[in-house]
């Protein structure tokens, strides 16, 4: 039994398309911001699944396990054989299985014959529920760490395209001194001085 709908289980790869989101800048540069679609089978509720292709004979052995491992059927089964071993040794007048109780070990070697295999088909079952659980973990962690491998990409992205608006406004802010500092050299200088001025104090807040 599978989870996933093509019963394949490779985890579908992601497709980073590069063109989408333009922003153009002066000269024509175009920043191009990767795009991110998500191809991926989703997320599969493993109880559900599980619960929906159960047979019958299936939910009877997980019926039956889970009454025999209960204290209940411990406590019944108790109150049973007390009364056995006690009406056939004192209360009745013609006892059906008198000591050593051949019937009654009968019984149990008939109980535990039927029982041991049926536990054990409820055990095969939950251990196919835990593989497809696991399965299903594995996805979803494959899933995750592709979306944060494009999340770190994107941020790598704007990381560089900050760096070059940076770039560039220097380059623009270093002409446009060069263009004042011909137009009057004075201004040029009080420009200066007041931009060094800034400087110092950000860096004492910081």
């Amino acid at each position: 039994m599978d989870i996933t709908p093509d019963t394949d289980m490779r985890v579908p790869t992601h497709s980073h398309i590069h063109g989408e989101g333009h922003i153009s800048l002066r000269e024509g540069i175009h920043l191009k911001f990767p795009a991110f679609k998500h191809r991926h089978a989703p997320i599969i509720d493993v109880n559900k699944v599980v619960e929906e292709r159960m047979t019958i004979g299936q939910k009877v052995a997980d019926a039956v396990a889970t009454g025999m491992g209960s204290w209940r059927f411990i406590i019944i089964q108790s109150v049973i054989v007390v009364l056995w071993v006690v009406g056939n040794l004192w209360f009745l007048s013609h006892p059906f299985d008198i000591y050593p109780f051949i019937l009654l070990n009968l019984l149990f070697s008939t109980q535990a014959a039927y029982a041991a295999p049926v536990i054990m088909m409820s055990q095969n079952r939950q251990a196919e529920k835990d593989r497809l659980t696991a399965q299903n973990d594995y996805m979803t962690d494959c899933k995750g760490e592709e979306e944060i491998r494009h999340i770190m990409e994107h941020l790598d992205h704007q990381d560089e395209l900050i760096l070059q608006i940076v770039k560039r406004l220097e380059d623009q802010h270093m002409e446009m001194r060069e263009q004042l500092a011909r137009l009057d050299p004075v201004m040029a200088k009080r420009l200066g001085a007041d931009v060094q001025q800034l400087a110092a104090e950000n860096t004492e807040q910081e």
